[in-house]
């Protein structure tokens, strides 16, 4: 297919939307489309083998999409056998050959990838037009316009704005039902009874496409961690369709009131599953938001489930992308509670004896996902209490969930999950003992540790760590207004109790620490 065009339109594997700003006056026979798959994509965080194939079968998938449509589309495609590629280097032979007056391309969503494109588009002297990504509903300008003269950012206040400005659940310039908010009505657990039969999401059994893309990944990614025994996402626009009506017919009704609970074998409960398919831009979130508030007005669904998941697409969605081009590159080295464990083994292998990392990260293993009260009240909250070195937090969520990307992960991570940014993004440390995973779960059942101790073989880390982690910033925290009942709880605690609990989540630390240097050579 090699010819001298006029544009070369540059898709990456994150932005597999039709009506891309990229496809703006296209024209196939003066224009060609180039995507490649690089191993350094994959590689440069260690990434699950089913994070590694949606992308690729998401993209294949897209590539056949444009051909039928009468795109020229230059592809380089892994297989088993061709040497490591990198990005840059495949542009670099793909502009010597079709020799474009210009390079095209939606922004990336990853600084990293944006500034490794504008250095490669200059060595190559071509010059390189960025596009607004119109996937997303906030510009840059509409962010700061909000976020200048703030000292810390909310997510409540964009929200509003988002709601009023879409229109999106509103009478007038009020909200339906006149609050704008639910969640506090949304922290139901199952109780000791369980969940009973919740409908599965729908399935998407491989094509010949994707059961190729899994051939290869268990082939040139062999030593990455997860299974891909179980892959079923949305690779292409129809199924993530399909994927958004099933959870409209059968889960969105509950699924505000259950969106923190968890369950043994029940990885998506009420949940979407579409935080892939919206990532990949396969899926719209305003026509995900759309649908969601028709469900309602149509009797279908609840307030307060239908509000709850047009905040995740429009309100938090969208209000940790601008956070992300806000505060970066800077905001990566956040970590103002000075963290520096290292992260513990077992979070890639699920192999511990505390039963609710097991049940999550093996879970995370076996499907590449889990909910957003598993990320942050299980995993997450482990790794802030233990102390973990944020940014190596950063990384293996990144690397490990099916969902994720950068400009996702990065704010989430650092500022919702291990308060790295002290306070930029969130008003308080998400902190608990083991009694709230106790009873937002059935974890506990069975598990050897009592979340009730903090001290002795029995105790639960959670709980050890807990304490430990409040007095290690005892300062910091005193002065925080939302942490006060929190802390005040430490006045209880004799001198004895402080002691042995520092020297127990030591010893816990200090044991985790060397198994990691064990594992890391």
């Amino acid at each position: 297919m090699p010819r001298h065009v006029r544009s070369l339109i540059l898709v990456l594997g994150d932005q597999l939307d039709g009506r891309s700003a990229a496809f703006n006056g296209f024209d196939a026979a003066a224009d060609a489309v180039w995507m490649a798959e690089a191993d350094e994509e994959a590689t440069y965080v260690w990434s699950h083998k089913t994070r590694i194939a949606i992308f690729l079968a998401a993209m294949r998938h897209f590539r056949d999409a444009l051909r039928d449509k009468g795109a020229g589309v230059d592809y380089h495609a892994l297989d088993a056998e061709t040497q490591r590629s990198s990005f840059a280097s495949e542009l670099a032979e793909a502009v010597k050959r079709f020799r474009p007056q210009r390079l095209i391309v939606v922004e990336p969503g990853e600084w990293r990838v944006k500034q490794a494109l504008s250095a490669a588009a200059k060595s190559l002297r071509v010059p390189l037009d960025v596009r607004p990504d119109r996937h997303f509903l906030c510009s840059h300008e509409d962010f700061a316009a909000h976020a200048d003269g703030r000292q810390q950012l909310r997510l409540e206040y964009f929200y509003r704005e988002m709601r009023r400005k879409l229109g999106l659940l509103m009478e007038g310039n009020k909200p339906v039902g006149g609050q704008w908010n639910y969640d506090a009505d949304n922290r139901l657990s199952f109780g000791a009874e369980g969940p009973g039969d919740i409908p599965r999401p729908l399935s998407f059994p491989p094509d010949d496409v994707t059961r190729e893309v899994i051939r290869l990944v268990e082939s040139r990614f062999a030593d990455h961690p997860g299974s891909l025994d179980h892959f079923d996402w949305p690779v292409t626009p129809a199924e993530a369709r399909r994927a958004l009506d099933d959870f409209v017919a059968h889960r969105l009704p509950q699924f505000g009131a259950y969106e923190d609970a968890m369950w043994t074998g029940q990885p998506y409960v009420y949940h979407s599953r579409l935080s892939a398919a919206v990532n990949l831009k396969l899926l719209s979130p305003r026509d995900a938001a759309s649908v969601a508030e028709k469900a309602h007005r149509d009797g279908h669904a609840p307030l307060q489930s239908t509000e709850a998941v047009i905040r995740q697409f429009i309100g938090w969605r969208e209000f940790i992308r601008g956070v992300y081009w806000r505060l970066m590159p800077n905001y990566e080295k956040s970590n103002v509670l000075g963290a520096d464990a290292p992260l513990p083994w077992f979070y890639w292998t699920g192999e511990t004896e505390m039963a609710c990392l097991r049940e999550v990260i093996g879970q995370t293993l076996a499907i590449g996902f889990a909910h957003h009260i598993q990320r942050l009240m299980v995993a997450g909250l482990f790794a802030l209490l233990l102390g973990v070195e944020p940014f190596e937090v950063h990384k293996w969520f990144l690397a490990i969930y099916v969902d994720a990307v950068d400009w996702v992960t990065l704010p989430n991570v650092l500022g919702m999950s291990q308060f790295a940014d002290g306070g930029m993004l969130s008003s308080k440390p998400y902190v608990a003992t083991g009694r709230y995973i106790q009873r937002m779960s059935n974890y506990c059942v069975g598990c050897r540790f009592d979340p009730a101790k903090s001290l002795g073989d029995h105790a639960c880390p959670f709980t050890t760590l807990y304490w430990d982690f409040l007095m290690r910033h005892e300062k910091l925290l005193r002065a925080n207004r939302r942490m006060g009942f929190q802390v005040r709880n430490l006045d209880r605690l004799s001198r004895d109790d402080r002691r042995a609990i520092r020297k127990q989540a030591g010893a816990l630390r200090d044991t985790l620490a060397a198994e990691a240097r064990r594992y890391a050579l």
